[in-house]
């Protein structure tokens, strides 16, 4: 599997492309907005997409998604359904950020922990990871050691608790119970800013070493 990242939104959205070498299907992930800079990606790597996974409601991850999963006639897979109704109020969400108007939608597959996506030849773990979010999901693809995160953790930090439905105990859970037994060595892409690791995380982010949580 191979993957690239594309920033979206004016919040610079890490929506991910995650695609099967073999066959070119793709997966994207949290397609917020800028749909014509996902295509073009899509396109500069010859991708067929297959599928839309979200990882949870909020607009700058869900924004998008309607609208190009009507341009590509796909699937959307995600999140988990406690998360129906940051989708419901996706135009609340566009005022209260001063984002263009946007499109609600159904997916159509909600996901829980322990399910499996796949395109193509690709196979990836669903992680339900609440806190951030109550339906927050996060994609694993064991093989590569790689996982797609979301707003759960990221570089020196962790996701805000303080939207509808957040609570930091349950997001520290989560990242320690669901994330960080996944191993020291895997490299995950956030939401938002760098890459890192779980090792790197669990040894120096002030938020799970102690400092701050």
């Amino acid at each position: 599997m191979r993957y690239t990242i594309v920033p979206v939104t004016p919040f610079e959205q890490n929506c991910t492309i995650f695609w099967c070498e073999k066959t070119r299907q793709a997966a994207v992930i949290d397609p917020g907005g800028d749909i014509p800079r996902i295509q073009k990606a899509l396109a500069d790597e010859g991708l067929s997409l297959a599928k839309i996974l979200v990882t949870h409601g909020h607009i700058d991850h869900a924004g998008g998604v309607a609208v190009l999963a009507e341009l590509g006639g796909v699937p959307i897979e995600g999140p988990h359904s406690e998360d129906a109704f940051w989708i419901d109020g996706m135009p609340q969400q566009s005022k209260m950020f001063g984002f263009p108007d946007v499109k609600t939608f159904v997916p159509t597959r909600w996901l829980a922990g322990g399910d499996k996506v796949h395109f193509g030849e690709v196979e990836l773990d669903v992680l339900h990871c609440p806190g951030h979010t109550p339906g927050h999901v996060v994609f694993f693809h064991a093989p590569s050691q790689l996982a797609q995160v979301g707003d759960v953790i990221f570089q020196g930090s962790i996701g805000r608790t303080d939207f509808p439905r957040g609570d930091h105990e349950t997001l520290i859970r989560s990242i320690r119970q669901q994330l960080f037994p996944l191993g020291d060595a895997v490299e995950f892409i956030p939401g938002h800013g760098p890459m890192s690791t779980f090792g790197e995380e669990r040894r120096y982010n002030p938020f799970l070493s102690g400092k701050f949580g």
